[in-house]
C-alpha cells in the first residue's frame, strides 16, 4: 500500500516511534508517542539536502519503509524503518539527512563515546542514543549551562540508528538495515494474513484498516503491562474507554490475548469507586470523564467470536469488575427515583451532542440502556458462574431500570432527556443518541422498535449511513463532531441491533454504506455525512476496526 504520511503516520507494531508530515506547512517530523496527546510528540524535523542545500522530494511510503528521494533520481535518498519496537533506523545514499531537535529548556545532548550521541528528553522522561554504525555524521549542539542552544545532527552515505530507552542504554549489536527490512516485512504479512479476507471492492480500504490496527500498537511501558493499541499516532495518542472496546472486538478471533489486554488495561486501572478511567497511556490515567458500560456488551461478542472468551477465570474477572462498574451508577450518578446521569457530554462519548445543549446533568437515554443491557449480561453470566441468587437481582434491576426508563424518558414521540437538579424535560430532540435504545431492542414493544427504526431511516439515513444529528436540525454543523458526521461505532451499535432485532435489510443497507464510505473518507474519526469526507483525526483504529467487523460480516454472510 502506498502511505501518504500526512493522513496516516508511518510506524509499526509495538513502537512509539512515528514518522508523519505537517498538512499545512508540509515539515516531516519524527515523532514519539510516549505520554499521550498532551505530551509533546516532534523530536526532530527531518530535512533532505543534497550539495547542503534542500531539495524537492518524492516520498514513497510503504507499511514497512518509508523512502524520501530527490525528484528525478531514486539514486540519491534516505530510507527509514523500525525494525524493532524501540529502533529506528536510518539509511542514507547521495543525500544527507538533517535533524533539527524539537527541544525545550533542559533537553541536553552529549556525544556517549565516538559516533554516539545520547539525548535527554525531559518532559517526555525519555533518553535517546542516536549511534552512526556506518557513513558521516556530525553534530552541532553549542552548551549554554543548562542545556543545548540548538540541536543539529548530519547523517551521509551510511547507516544510523535512533533508539529509545527510559534510564540506561545498553550496547547491543544492530541488525543490517537489509535485515531489519526483511523482519518487519515478514511481521506485517504474518499480522495481515490473520486480519481479514481479501476483497476486490474493499480491498484499498482493508489494505489501510489493517495497516493502521498493527501500526497504532505500542509495547508495554511504565503504567501499560501489555501491548495496547492506540487510538492513534496521528493525533490523538492515548487509549480510551470505549474505543478500546471496539479494538478488543475486532482482535477477538485471532488475537484472543491481545483482545482481552485491551479490556484488561481498564479492569487494571478501575477505581476503587468502580468506575474505569476515561483514558489511559504508559504515563497517566485520566478518571475527569466516565464512558458508557459497554464492556459487557463487546464481552458477549467476543464469546461468541472465540471460546477463549469463556475461560471462567476470564468470565469471573469481567463479572466481578462490570458489578463495580454498575454499582458506581447506582452510588455516584443516580439521583433517587431517576436514572443514572451525565455530567458532561465527553461521559458519553457524544461530546458536542445537542442533548447537552441545555446544561448538566443529564438523564440521558442512552446511557439507561447500555445499563440495562449490562445487567442483562450479568444476569447470564451469573447464571453460568453459578451464582443464581445474583442472576435473579441482576433480572430484577434491568427490569426495574427498563420500566423507570419508559416511564421518564419516553413519551408518544420517542426517547428524550432530562436535565438539572429539577430534571426538566429536554425539548431538543435532533441528536442520534437518543435513537440508541434500539440496542434493547428485544426488550422494546415492537411498536417503539418500530417507531424508533423509521425515525432512523426518516430523520438520519443519508447516503453514507446515520448522521448524529438531523440535517435538518438547526444545531446540524458541518465538521461539527457529533453535531451531523457519522461514527463508527455508534454505526456498529446501531446496525448490530437492526440486524439482530428483525430489521436485516436495513442494517445490511447501513452496513453497505459505511463500507463505501470508507472508500471516501478512509478510516477516518469521523465523516461528513454528505461528502463523505474524512474528519479530524484521519487514522484511527476504532474506524479500522469497526471497517474491519463488518467487511467481515459481510464477506461470511452474503
Amino acid at each position: 500500500m502506498k502511505l501518504d504520511i500526512r493522513e496516516i503516520p508511518f510506524s509499526r507494531f509495538g513502537s512509539y516511534f512515528c514518522v508523519s508530515q505537517e498538512k499545512d506547512s508540509e515539515e516531516i517530523y519524527i515523532r514519539d508517542v510516549h505520554g499521550g496527546d498532551d505530551a509533546p510528540s516532534k523530536l526532530f524535523k527531518l530535512d533532505i539536502l543534497h550539495d547542503d542545500v534542500e531539495k524537492g522530494l518524492d516520498i514513497l511510503a510503504t507499511e514497512t519503509a518509508i523512502r524520501f528521494q530527490l525528484t528525478g533520481n531514486e539514486e540519491k535518498y534516505a530510507e527509514i524503518i523500525i525494525p524493532e519496537e524501540d529502533e529506528l533506523h536510518i539509511q542514507t545514499s547521495g543525500v544527507e539527512v538533517r535533524l533539527q531537535a524539537s527541544k525545550v529548556k533542559y533537553d541536553t545532548l552529549h556525544e556517549y563515546e565516538d559516533g554516539m550521541y545520547e539525548y535527554h528528553i525531559y518532559p517526555k522522561e525519555l533518553k535517546l542514543m542516536i549511534s552512526k554504525l556506518s557513513g558521516e555524521f556530525s553534530v552541532e549542539a553549542p552548551w549554554n549551562v543548562i542545556g543545548n542552544d540548538f540541536i543539529d545532527i548530519r547523517m551521509k552515505n551510511g547507516h544510523f540508528v535512533i533508539e529509545s530507552y527510559r534510564t540506561v542504554y545498553k550496547q547491543k549489536q544492530y541488525a543490517s538495515f537489509e535485515a531489519g527490512k526483511e523482519k518487519v516485512e515478514t511481521l506485517y504479512r504474518e499480522w495481515k494474513a490473520n486480519i481479514t479476507k481479501s476483497n476486490e471492492v474493499y480491498q484499498s480500504s482493508i489494505d489501510r484498516a489493517t495497516y493502521i490496527t498493527w501500526s497504532s500498537m505500542v509495547h508495554p511501558h511504565g503504567i501499560l503491562k501489555d501491548y495496547a493499541m492506540y487510538m492513534s499516532k496521528l493525533w490523538m495518542y492515548n487509549i480510551w474507554s470505549w474505543d478500546n472496546c471496539f479494538n478488543a472486538l475486532h482482535l477477538g478471533a485471532k488475537y484472543p490475548e491481545m483482545a482481552y489486554s485491551q479490556l484488561k488495561i481498564f479492569i487494571d486501572a478501575q477505581d476503587e469507586s468502580g468506575t474505569y478511567p476515561d483514558f489511559v497511556n504508559d504515563k497517566f490515567v485520566s478518571y475527569n470523564c466516565i464512558k458508557p458500560p459497554i464492556f459487557m456488551y463487546v464481552y458477549e461478542k467476543l464469546m461468541d467470536k472465540n471460546d477463549y472468551f469463556k475461560d471462567e477465570n476470564r468470565l469471573r474477572e469481567i463479572y466481578d469488575s462490570s458489578k463495580k462498574v454498575v454499582q458506581y451508577y447506582d452510588l455516584y450518578r443516580t439521583y433517587e427515583d431517576r436514572i443514572a446521569h451525565y455530567k458532561h457530554g465527553n461521559d458519553s462519548g457524544w461530546d458536542n451532542a445537542s442533548l447537552f445543549h441545555q446544561g448538566m446533568p443529564v438523564e440521558a437515554p442512552d446511557l439507561a440502556s447500555f445499563l440495562i443491557r449490562s445487567y442483562d449480561s450479568l444476569s447470564r453470566f451469573a447464571g453460568m458462574l453459578g451464582e443464581d441468587s445474583e442472576a435473579k437481582q441482576f433480572t430484577k434491576k434491568a427490569d426495574s431500570l427498563f420500566g423507570l426508563l419508559m416511564e421518564r424518558l419516553h413519551d408518544e414521540n420517542g426517547f428524550f432527556g432530562r436535565v438539572g437538579k429539577d430534571a426538566e424535560k429536554i425539548e431538543i430532540r435532533s441528536s442520534l443518541i437518543l435513537r440508541l435504545p434500539v440496542i434493547i431492542g428485544y426488550r422494546l414493544d415492537k411498536a417503539v422498535m418500530d417507531q424508533l427504526v423509521a425515525d432512523l431511516v426518516g430523520n438520519f439515513e443519508t447516503q453514507y449511513g446515520f448522521a448524529t444529528e438531523m440535517l435538518s436540525s438547526p444545531y446540524y454543523k458541518e465538521n461539527g463532531y457529533w453535531l451531523g458526521p457519522i461514527w463508527a461505532p455508534v454505526t456498529y451499535l446501531l446496525v448490530d441491533s437492526l440486524l439482530n432485532f428483525g430489521y436485516s435489510e436495513i442494517g445490511k443497507r447501513i452496513r453497505d454504506k459505511f463500507l463505501n464510505l470508507t472508500l471516501v473518507g478512509g478510516m477516518a474519526e469521523n465523516f461528513d455525512p454528505i461528502s463523505g469526507k474524512g474528519l479530524v483525526d484521519t487514522s484511527f483504529t476504532w474506524t479500522s476496526s469497526v471497517f474491519l467487523e463488518l467487511v467481515e460480516k459481510k464477506l461470511e454472510v452474503d
